[in-house]
């Protein structure tokens, strides 16, 4: 019985050493990716913005999300892309984040025809995976809370993607602690699956990103 608890105490410690290596590893080769302090003149030629979705209330976006829209919508007025993707779930009717992403960027005055809509973004993977191969994307701006780029930039390099981050953080959120420790775990997730580059759920054809963002609409405007 001691030489079973002796090698679990030995499995665990090594599981966790195993998992905080992997999420400094990815914070390490990560980190000179993200822009601070409003310094937009590395980003040159960037093929679109990008909008990771963050939840919605009803017909509004959550605050974590409407902080990623505002970050995004700047960067776009400060010419850094003339095209933005947002990029979220609405693998059901009656649960749509990115329409509601696009008509709060159209009601900030970023027209129409510039705005891409991911729909089914489920997840960082699938939504910087599907810029990639469905919007034909090869050099963007990811926008997200700071704790969330590390691992989105890392799956875009991973893809083989030129990426940088802008944080988005003008506010403390309610469960931070959580999703910090949570994110550990997903960064450990996504480094595996970056390794094995699944598709995501859905493919489809490409709808190249200097195009016309309306080509991703799904309902028809009054």
């Amino acid at each position: 019985m001691k030489k079973i608890i002796i090698t679990i105490i030995i499995v665990i410690a090594i599981i966790t050493i195993l998992v905080i290596t992997i999420n400094q590893y990815v914070k390490a080769t990560t980190k000179n990716q993200i822009i601070e302090n409003g310094d937009y003149s590395k980003l040159r030629d960037i093929d679109c913005i990008i909008v990771l979705g963050a939840g919605i209330f009803g017909d509004k976006p959550s605050h974590m999300l409407e902080d990623r829209l505002l970050q995004a919508i700047e960067l776009y007025k400060n010419n850094v892309s003339t095209k933005i993707i947002m990029s979220g779930d609405h693998g059901r009717e009656d649960y749509d984040e990115v329409n509601i992403m696009k008509k709060f960027a159209i009601e900030k005055g970023v027209p129409s025809e510039n705005i891409f809509m991911d729909h089914a973004g489920f997840s960082s993977y699938e939504s910087i995976y599907r810029a990639k191969e469905i919007f034909e994307a090869k050099k963007i701006v990811i926008v997200t809370q700071k704790y969330h780029l590390y691992r989105a930039l890392y799956i875009a390099n991973q893809l083989g993607l030129e990426a940088y981050g802008v944080a988005s953080d003008p506010r403390k959120y309610e469960g931070a602690t959580y999703r910090e420790i949570r994110e550990i775990l997903a960064r450990n997730k996504d480094f595996v699956k970056c390794i094995f580059k699944p598709e995501p759920t859905f493919l489809g054809d490409t709808i190249p990103v200097n195009g016309d963002g309306n080509a991703t609409n799904d309902k028809i405007e009054d």
